[in-house]
């Protein structure tokens, strides 16, 4: 994908781009012509095999590890995209963390850890992003369909998704005239290494069986609406929260 000149690529940076559903974004933002910029915490292997990948499509990729709660490392992070590749014109925030409890019995100390991610993390990533993103451009957060369906044991996950969709609305507005779209997207029951984990069969087949369409969501469901969204034919779409769920109320 090309600027109206024909001359400038497309740049994305994707936060927890080596696994999941970031990998899988990675890899078709990279089918539409992005260079890319493949963050990750912590998993070097699993980095590089995305960057190899990547490469493997033709397009130009490389990782760089980053605490997305840490101002001075995601800095660095857009200073190495901008000087690599000119400039940055997507942001896929995909990285956060999960924490399971009921609100009775949470950890404190987890909270705390949960919310420096999914809530900082998310302020830290869209701070730089709105600061340095190209007119045309595209900043895509990640919230979960749970702020809607509400599910037991997910008050701290959820709450540190609120503020996401808070966020990604208010920062839509702030950013008037300068032609870059905020968004959210929510995704459902997604079949990830860390969705399934700790899941029986029979847990399984309830999630699945609750979605109208009686499947769990794949991340390539995810991908494909986060290429929309960061695409020319997102262009209309601003300040949303989309939940890419099946249905599921």
């Amino acid at each position: 994908m090309a600027t109206d000149n024909n001359t400038t690529k497309r740049v994305a940076i994707v936060t927890g781009g080596s696994g999941g559903i970031g990998r899988v974004a990675v890899e078709r933002l990279a089918r539409d012509g992005y260079s890319l910029v493949i963050n990750y915490a912590g998993n070097a292997t699993a980095a590089d095999e995305t960057v190899a990948a990547v490469q493997a499509l033709g397009a130009e990729a490389f990782s760089f590890q980053a605490d997305v709660a840490d101002e001075v490392a995601v800095t660095a992070m857009f200073d190495e995209a901008e000087n690599t590749f000119g400039g940055i014109d997507v942001v896929v925030h995909t990285a956060g963390r999960m924490t399971l409890a009921p609100v009775i019995d949470i950890d404190l100390d987890e909270l705390d850890s949960l919310h420096r991610t999914n809530i900082r993390g998310t302020f830290v990533v869209d701070q730089q992003a709105a600061r340095r993103l190209r007119p045309g451009g595209a900043i895509i957060n990640f919230s979960t369909s749970v702020v809607g369906t509400q599910f037991p044991t997910y008050g701290a996950y959820t709450a540190s998704k609120g503020a996401v969709e808070a966020l990604t609305l208010i920062l839509a507005r702030e950013l008037r005239g300068r032609d870059i779209t905020v968004n959210a997207i929510a995704p459902g029951p997604t079949a990830t290494n860390l969705f399934l984990q700790g899941k029986d069969q029979a847990a399984l087949e309830r999630l699945a069986n609750a979605v109208p369409l009686e499947r769990l969501g794949q991340p390539s469901d995810i991908a494909e609406a986060i290429a929309f969204l960061a695409g020319p034919a997102g262009r209309w779409v601003n300040g949303q929260n989309i939940r890419i769920n099946g249905g599921l109320v």
